[in-house]
């Protein structure tokens, strides 16, 4: 991956373009910034570089071996750590998923990762014999390139086995470079955050995430602006949204409110059957709309001074429905949607699960 395909982040890219120039790289980076802001293509991006056999303006060649292997992650020296699922589980078994998942989308975030292990309700880890496995690697000379490269994504997964992992990153050997990818700094380990130098990845602005829809996917400017609305800064989500059709789901979801208020029960069944048929994708967009939809009345109700990410029409339907709905039950329908994007997320029957969710709407809406 180039610094030129990785959108944004302009100031990020310099300062790492710096540090391989000056020959001043830490033995540990640690990229720290929200989801799919993109410190995890980064990561990767600055790995290529610091194998690259022919480096030229800041950026890696992309057309020599290193690049070519880096590129397609496979590169023997640029290892990868990464949250698992299973006992006893190392990163290197699913190494066939982790880059068709990066091929993809480099912007992934974790539960669209764990769901492709089919996790389910497991959680995911970075255990004791993953941490092993990275002693054992870093222990080695380098194959063919330059630096050895461990890029850990998402160290807040370790927990406390990362104190295992403490002295390789105080003292590690020579050329061995440790890049971590992370999004929550308050579950990684003070220990660990002390030997690394942080590099924090800035939020991606509507246009960034606008012209890389177009430059990764061709998303046509109308489109984009529907999707750059839902993704609120998230560019893995951007991704997601474009990969799927488009869907009118300010009406979808408008309509169902209507029918949830006035709750004729055979109405509410043909509405469950329609919704069924969606796919589940379609289903978490929608709900994911929804839980848009609510956050922007949330700061309608409350006065909020900024402008509201909703095209004209829905804002319209916003005001009217302000003038019935307050925050206590925006708070309760918010709970209610993200719950349910867990349950699709997890296989549950939609029918039955918009079911029951529409009878609840419907005792929210009308509690006094």
């Amino acid at each position: 991956m180039h610094f030129s395909s990785i959108i944004g982040q302009a100031r990020t890219k310099n300062l790492l373009a710096q540090l391989h120039a000056g020959g001043r790289v830490p033995h540990a980076l640690l990229f720290l910034g929200a989801t799919g802001s993109g410190n995890l293509a980064l990561a990767l991006a600055f790995a290529q570089l610091l194998e690259c056999e022919r480096p030229a303006e800041g950026d890696s060649c992309g057309e020599c071996p290193a690049c070519r292997k880096a590129a397609q992650f496979v590169h023997p020296d640029i290892h990868f750590s990464y949250p698992t699922i299973g006992t006893n589980a190392v990163s290197t078994d699913f190494i066939k998923q982790w880059r068709a998942a990066l091929a993809e989308n480099p912007y992934l975030d974790a539960n669209t990762w764990l769901q492709r292990l089919g996790a389910e309700n497991k959680q995911g880890n970075i255990n004791k014999e993953e941490c092993n496995a990275i002693l054992k690697k870093l222990s080695l000379k380098a194959f063919e390139g330059r630096y050895k490269i461990l890029l850990m994504w998402l160290p807040e997964y370790l927990g406390k086995e990362g104190n295992r992992l403490l002295k390789l990153i105080e003292e590690p050997p020579e050329q061995t470079i440790f890049l971590l990818v992370a999004e929550n700094q308050d579950l990684i380990l003070n220990t660990i955050l002390s030997r690394c130098q942080m590099i924090k990845t800035d939020t991606l602005s509507d246009e960034d995430i606008t012209a890389g829809l177009n430059q990764w996917r061709g998303v046509d400017s109308a489109r984009a602006r529907q999707i750059v609305l839902l993704a609120d800064g998230d560019f893995g989500q951007a991704l997601a949204l474009a990969d799927h059709p488009a869907n009118d789901d300010a009406r979808l979801l408008l309509d169902w409110l209507r029918k949830c208020w006035r709750g004729h029960g055979p109405e509410l069944v043909r509405w469950a059957d329609e919704f069924a048929r969606l796919g589940r994708e379609n289903q978490k967009q929608f709900l994911q709309y929804g839980l848009h939809f609510f956050r922007e009345l949330m700061a309608l109700i409350a006065g909020s001074l900024s402008p509201l990410r909703l095209p004209q029409e829905e804002l319209e339907s916003a005001r009217n429905m302000a003038k019935v709905l307050n925050l206590d039950k925006l708070m309760l329908l918010t709970e209610l949607f993200n719950d349910n994007i867990y349950f699709i997320e997890r296989n549950a029957n939609p029918k039955i699960l918009v079911l029951d969710t529409a009878i609840s709407i419907n005792r929210i809406m009308k509690t006094v």
